[in-house]
C-alpha cells in the first residue's frame, strides 16, 4: 500500500470514528434493492451471495455520497458508499461492472475479511484480485473485448507497472508497454 492510499484510509477511518462523520454531511442514504431495483435477479449478484442474494441486497444501505471519486465498501460497517457524480456521468458498463466488484467486498466484509490490509499494494491485496477477477469474469460474459476489459481495469492511481501485476493476476492480457529513455 502506497504511503498516500495507507494515509487516505486513515483518515477516513478517522473521521467515521467521530460521532457526526463531516464526509457524510448531506449523503443519502437507501436500500440497495430500492436504488437497484431487480438487481438481486443478476446471475452475476446471485453467484456472489447464492440464496441469501434478496436477503443481503434488502438489508446493504447504500451511502450516495457528494465525494469525487467512484464506490467503496465502508470499512467499519460493510455499507456501500457511491459517487453521486460517478453514478450520473460514468460509463454504464463500468459502473455495473464497479457494483459487481464491490459486492464482492461486501461478502468478504460479511466473511469477515480485511478489505484494506495495509501489508499489500492496492493492486497484490487478496480481496482486490477476487473482486477484480470476477468482475473481469461477468465482463468476458457480457462480449467484452480484452482492450475493453484492460480500459476498465486501468484507474488514475495505478502506475504501469501496478497496471501490469493486476492485468497478470486477473488473467487479463495487457499489451507491452513501451517506455521512453
Amino acid at each position: 500500500m502506497s504511503a498516500v492510499e495507507y494515509a487516505f484510509f486513515r483518515i477516513l477511518r478517522l473521521f467515521r470514528r467521530l460521532p457526526a462523520n463531516p464526509l457524510s454531511v448531506g449523503n443519502k442514504k437507501v436500500i440497495f434493492l430500492e436504488y437497484f431495483k431487480g438487481f438481486d435477479k443478476v446471475e452475476a449478484v446471485q453467484g456472489i451471495f447464492g440464496a441469501r442474494t434478496t436477503e443481503v441486497l434488502s438489508h446493504l444501505k447504500v451511502e450516495l455520497s457528494w465525494l469525487m471519486g467512484y464506490m467503496y465498501v465502508d470499512g467499519s460497517d460493510g455499507h456501500l458508499v457511491i459517487s453521486k457524480g460517478y453514478l450520473n456521468k460514468g460509463n454504464r458498463t463500468d459502473i455495473y461492472l464497479d457494483l459487481i466488484h464491490e459486492l464482492c467486498h461486501v461478502k468478504q466484509f460479511m466473511e469477515g475479511k480485511e478489505l484494506f490490509d495495509p501489508k499489500y499494494e492496492y493492486v497484490d491485496r487478496p480481496t482486490e484480485i477476487a473482486a477484480y477477477r470476477y468482475a473481469v469474469q461477468e465482463a468476458r460474459r457480457l462480449g467484452l473485448s480484452e482492450e475493453r476489459i484492460r480500459c476498465y481495469l486501468r484507474t488514475e492511481w495505478m502506475d504501469d507497472e501496478a497496471f501490469l501485476r493486476l492485468a497478470k493476476s486477473v488473467n487479463v492480457a495487457a499489451p507491452t508497454l513501451h517506455y521512453k529513455p
